[in-house]
Parts: C-alpha cells; sequence; structure tokens
C-alpha cells in the first residue's frame, strides 16, 4: 500500500499542480451545471439570445424614433431661435400648408412612379432568370444586376448620369442624329417631367432615380419568381388558358410577395432621397430635401421631425394596405 495522499504526490511527480487541477474540474463543473440548466429551461437559452438583438432594437432604435417623435411636437422662438419644450401642433398644421403638402404630394407621386417603373422593367429579367436561363446565363445576368451596387452610389447617379443627360452627353447627341431632339423638346415643356434642360428636369430625376433602384426590385422578384412551381404553368396550359391569362392568374398572385418586397425598397428609398433632388430635378423642393434644408440650413429640428414622420406614415398606410391584400402571407 502506499502511503496516504499518494494521488497527490502522483500528481505532482507528474508535474500537474493540484490546485490547477481543483480549479479545472471546479470550471467544467459550473459550465456542467449551466448548460444542465440552460438544457431544463429553453426559454432562458431564447432569453439570453435575444436579450442583445432586443436592447438594441428597443432602447437605441426605438428610443431614437421617440425622441424624434417628442421632437416633432415641440417648436422654435420666433425670435431667438431657441426650442421650447412645449407640446403643441404647430408643426403638423404647418405641413397643412399649400406649399408643404405640394412637397409631399410631389415626392409621393415621384416615389409611386418610380416603382411602378422598377416593377415593369424587373419583371422580365426576374422572369427569364427564374425560367429560362441557364445556370451560367443566370450567374451572368445576377452579377450584371449587382454589380452596379459595388460603385459608389454618387457615381452611379451625380457623374455617370449627368455625362450621360448634359447638354453635350450621349442621350441628346444619340438623339440629334436620330433627328429626335423634337420629342426632346416637346417633353422638356411638359409641365409634369419638363424643366428648363434634360438634367434640370423631372424626367431626368425619374429615370436616375429607375436606375438606381432598379436592382432592388429585380432580386426580390426573382426569388419569388423561383419559388413558383413549373407544374402550375404547364396544368394550366393543359386546361386551355392563354399565356395572359396564366400570368395573370397564376404568376402575378405568386410573384406578388416579391413585388410588394421590392416596391418597399424603391418607394421608400426615393422617399427619403435628398442628394439626387439637388443635382437633378427642377428648383421644385421633395420631402428629403425638406428634411436636410431644416436640420442643416435652418436649424428647425421640430420641422424636420415632423417631415420625417409624415414619410413613416405614408409608408405605414402602404405597408398597411399590401397587408390587406395579402401581400405578405406568403413571405
Amino acid at each position: 500500500m502506499g502511503p496516504p495522499g499518494g494521488a497527490p504526490s502522483a500528481r505532482r511527480s507528474a508535474g500537474v499542480p493540484v490546485a490547477v487541477t481543483g480549479a479545472t474540474s471546479t470550471t467544467g463543473g459550473v459550465v456542467r451545471s449551466v448548460s444542465a440548466f440552460f438544457h431544463r429551461h429553453p426559454w432562458a437559452k431564447l432569453l439570453l439570445l435575444l436579450t442583445p438583438a432586443v436592447l438594441w432594437l428597443g432602447v437605441l432604435y426605438l428610443g431614437s424614433l421617440g425622441v424624434l417623435l417628442s421632437y416633432s411636437f415641440f417648436r422654435l422662438e420666433e425670435f431667438t431661435g431657441l426650442l421650447v419644450r412645449e407640446i403643441g401642433t404647430t408643426n403638423y398644421q404647418q405641413l397643412l400648408q399649400p406649399t408643404e403638402r405640394e412637397i409631399v404630394l410631389r415626392t409621393v407621386a415621384m416615389a409611386a412612379a418610380v416603382t411602378i417603373a422598377c416593377a415593369f422593367l424587373a419583371f422580365p429579367v426576374a422572369y427569364y432568370m427564374a425560367r429560362y436561363a441557364s445556370p451560367r446565363m443566370r450567374l451572368l445576368v445576377y452579377l450584371s444586376v449587382i454589380m452596379p451596387l459595388w460603385s459608389s452610389y454618387l457615381v452611379r447617379g451625380a457623374v455617370a448620369w449627368r455625362s450621360i443627360l448634359a447638354g453635350e452627353g450621349v442621350l441628346p447627341w444619340t438623339l440629334e442624329k436620330l433627328h429626335l431632339d423634337g420629342v426632346l423638346r416637346f417633353l422638356l415643356q411638359a409641365p409634369l417631367i419638363g424643366g428648363q434642360s434634360l438634367v434640370q428636369s423631372k424626367l431626368s430625376l425619374f429615370i436616375v432615380f429607375t436606375y438606381l433602384w432598379l436592382p432592388f426590385m429585380i432580386l426580390p422578384l426573382h426569388a419569388a419568381l423561383e419559388r413558383v412551381p413549373g407544374s402550375l404553368l404547364e396544368a394550366s396550359g393543359d386546361m386551355g388558358a392563354r399565356p395572359w391569362m396564366t400570368f395573370r392568374r397564376v404568376v402575378l398572385p405568386l410573384a406578388k410577395p416579391g413585388l410588394v418586397a421590392g416596391s418597399i425598397f424603391t418607394f421608400s428609398l426615393t422617399l427619403g432621397d435628398f442628394i439626387l433632388p439637388q443635382i437633378f430635378g427642377t428648383s421644385q423642393l421633395y420631402l428629403g430635401q425638406m428634411v436636410f434644408t431644416q436640420v442643416g440650413v435652418a436649424g428647425n429640428l421640430p420641422l424636420a421631425a415632423a417631415f420625417t414622420f409624415v414619410a413613416m406614415a405614408i409608408m405605414l398606410l402602404y405597408l398597411g394596405a399590401a397587408k390587406r391584400l395579402g401581400a405578405f402571407e406568403a413571405l
């Protein structure tokens, strides 16, 4: 028989300190106890995983929106320009004035026009990618769609398209060579889309917005069309439905979630943009420009907050209408 305490002596002779071994076993026991607790209580594991995200969303994101909403009910002192923290509806009453109301309607009309144009342009591309393109061609088209997103927003919008639409740019030169410059002059004289020149017109702003946000419509629409079973299209044809009826009764309802997802991007991005309307377009202001002007120029944060919540209210109304139409059922 060995002497008492032979096991610790063996550990010392092996070069393993007793204290380290004890600490390791204690740590392992704590880990096993914690693991067993979370195994017996799955809700605790879910709570631990969700707490950081909920704190970030609730405190930083929703909290900042709450502060912004509270600012929209404050006002600036007329003579001193100081913030008066008194609850009132002065800013929202100002939004009902004809000038501000026209800005909101102009912005919504531009966002709706861009969204509709993106939907019409994106559907053939997305349908070709989902139904007819080979894997290699699908990859090529997919890269062609997302590659513009790798470059700077200002380079694509301001530099590239301004050089195309300028007086000596590619588009006016091409129209002149094709003897279509009269059509351009007619468009510039139209009150809804015209302006002083092609660059300084609503038409140019519409073109650039559509170009910039088109990938955000193609990608979700392609994802929705890819999930449409080919057997449904074949069954529709076998039952005597013409291609247009198949598209209207089968393809379009199943593609509705992709259209709604893409329209959320295109509509909201157009609604809040304040850079491109300063580069293109006419002297008429848009909603994003008003927010930027009130914050950076006039220093009227309460009025800027009110304009911001007008844009958010418009998006909430749109999402509510889309939900009532059942657009989110397949998401």
